[in-house]
């Protein structure tokens, strides 16, 4: 049976093309909101570092009428670090909007979320947005589009897929580029005619697959899937089995049954075919489970999420200033708070270790455990961070694999040897390279995971922040060999106390600083960057002797160049190997692993006679 008053789709594309925006447009002209409703700019972006970096995170669902028919929207992350949440929303939907720049085009992001698609053999509406940009050029992008559906290997049904122009900021879409667009009605009218009703037998067994899991304080775990076959009803009892763990069975009741609604979520007492609902009440609920009715327990295949490639050390803080300034420092703390972000994100992984204070934390990137950092952060939390490194494999000889990534670079014309110069040292292999008129050229690189760690900051100094770098996963190659991540050395305080000018102004000579005066500093603490190669210790608390003919007001005459104050990402850039990033909800500091001087020389030397 077919529920021709439901249709279900999902929002796919490349970071920063606008798939928040065409949502909001959505919602505006379906009525969703009073006519003087004031309404926030990219309201699906709910959580607050979404806000502010102007990215979605977390997958969010959403729900529209048009023309008595339900519309069953998911808006999904654009970027690659976030590509797990992708993945596994598409199992919900029937259909998909990809969401296309009309300027930058195709780009890798947009290959990886259309290849997921296709490979689920699910409907494409092509829809090129922001056409009222000046640069735009809507005709040589449809033909890049149909060039990528070509490479991916579509259907001739896929390849037929219908084009929708619009400008989500301005409001409107158009399916002829030569007619004048008003609203967003000729995106609704295509949506209706080209995706599919959700199919299913409402007389068979109920299944559910959960696609997604939110978590509230109140409620718990609340898990968000699509009904197969059957119906779902308040109080009713089912089993949860999972297609992985095939001895996974357990009875369960469901108590509370919502529907989405615009931003709200609904409560119904039962739900059929081809709804999207949200299910709380059950504990050990996970995303891939099924749940059944228990006379025919029968799980639906979910695909498996890709697996992290980077990993990092979360420690118990142990600096001189632990505990001053955080609310939750204890390891227990620290885990229970790592282990309930599992609840929610499926591409992380968190093991304990021989060490109790520490916990290894894997990713699918930088960004993706920067974004954890900064949450726990705001929350609270005081702990300690290592440099992110690659996860390895080993093939059936025993042979070490690294992760790989394609990257694609865009940068003006007079900055490309030098971008070239850095990812070759890095052990980046050139692909591909083309220019474009407009006076840029596009680079395309193989390169080592690792050999991207840290280099985001130095590429946006190299190309004076007008650079675009897109990574994709590409696959696991032999070890490429070591690589050399930073060339300078640090600049460590040498001994615990306050940042005075006078100690400031000596040190500043031999590199750039970190810190300002006034600030406290303990021994192994990195204060700034040195302009050479090795480490140097400083006293940046001395003080100038005073004797009767120089008074302490002399110090105001000694001019501070201001200080560099790192981001948390430029933070975890920098650090190196042997160095730790001291996270509490006030301050970032970088310090080495090992704070004593003498124990610090020793180890160094081991490791060079090693």
């Amino acid at each position: 049976m077919k529920r021709e008053d439901v249709r279900n789709i999902a929002i796919i594309a490349h970071v920063d093309h606008g798939k928040t925006t065409l949502v909001d447009e959505l919602l505006k002209q379906s009525g969703v909101f009073r006519a003087n409703q004031e309404v926030a700019e990219r309201v699906m972006d709910s959580n607050d570092i979404e806000r502010e970096r102007g990215i979605t995170i977390l997958s969010k669902n959403t729900a529209v009428f048009y023309k008595d028919v339900k519309i069953n929207i998911v808006d999904t992350p654009g970027h690659a670090d976030f590509g797990g949440e992708v993945e596994r929303v598409l199992k919900m939907v029937d259909g998909v909007i990809l969401v296309v720049d009309a300027f930058e085009g195709s780009m890798p992001q947009t290959k990886f979320v259309l290849k997921k698609a296709l490979e689920l053999e699910l409907p494409v509406i092509v829809c090129i947005n922001k056409i009222d940009r000046p640069e735009a050029r809507p005709s040589e992008v449809i033909d890049e589009v149909l060039e990528l559906l070509m490479d991916l290997e579509a259907s001739d049904e896929q390849l037929d897929c219908p084009f929708v122009f619009a400008s989500a900021k301005g409001g409107y879409a158009t399916l002829d580029l030569q007619k004048e667009a008003k609203d967003m009605t000729p995106l609704f009218d295509t949506i209706l005619d080209y995706i599919p009703a959700p199919e299913g037998d409402p007389e068979a067994p109920t299944q559910v697959l959960i696609s997604t899991i939110d978590y509230n304080e109140y409620v718990g775990r609340i898990g968000v899937g699509k009904v197969d076959n059957g119906n779902v009803s308040v109080n009713q009892e089912v089993v949860i089995v999972n297609h992985h763990e095939p001895d996974k069975i357990k009875k369960v009741k469901i108590s509370k049954l919502y529907e989405f609604d615009g931003l709200n979520k609904v409560p119904v007492t039962t739900a059929t075919v081809g709804s999207i609902v949200a299910i709380s009440g059950i504990a050990d609920l996970h995303i891939g489970d099924t749940l059944c009715a228990p006379e025919a327990p029968n799980a639906i295949p979910f695909q498996k999420i890709s697996e992290p490639t980077i990993a990092m050390q979360f420690n118990v803080n142990d600096s001189p200033l632990a505990g001053t300034e955080g609310k939750y420092i204890t390891s227990r703390h620290i885990r229970d708070r790592l282990f309930r972000e599992l609840n929610t994100d499926v591409s992380l992984r968190v093991e304990e270790t021989d060490n109790t204070d520490s916990f290894k934390v894997s990713g699918r990137g930088e960004l993706h455990l920067s974004v954890l950092i900064e949450n726990m952060r705001r929350e609270g939390y005081e702990f300690s961070v290592s440099k992110a490194e690659v996860l390895y494999r080993y093939d059936e000889k025993g042979k070490r694999q690294e992760p790989m990534e394609l990257a694609y670079v865009d940068v003006d014309d007079e900055y490309a040897g030098s971008v070239i110069q850095k990812l070759g040292e890095r052990k980046g292999e050139l692909l591909n390279m083309h220019t474009n008129s407009s006076g840029s050229t596009r680079l395309e690189f193989s390169i080592p995971s690792r050999g991207l760690i840290g280099y985001r900051g130095e590429f946006m100094t190299d190309t004076k922040g007008t650079g675009v770098l897109n990574t994709i996963f590409n696959g696991y190659e032999p070890y490429k060999g070591d690589i050399q991540y930073r060339k300078q050395g640090s600049l460590i305080a040498f001994e615990s106390g306050e940042s005075i000018t006078y100690g400031l102004f000596n040190a500043q000579e031999r590199g750039t600083l970190f810190i300002g005066p006034g600030e406290k500093v303990y021994s192994g603490m990195v204060v700034g960057q040195n302009g050479k190669s090795d480490d140097i210790e400083l006293n940046v608390c001395k003080t100038k002797k005073l004797t009767n003919t120089r008074s302490s007001s002399a110090d105001e005459a000694l001019k501070l160049t201001p200080p560099r104050v790192l981001s948390l990402e430029q933070c975890l850039e920098f650090i190196d190997t042997d160095e730790l990033l001291e996270i509490t909800p006030k301050s970032l500091r970088i310090r080495k692993k090992i704070l004593d001087p003498t124990l610090r020389k020793r180890a160094a030397m081991r490791k060079e006679s090693v």
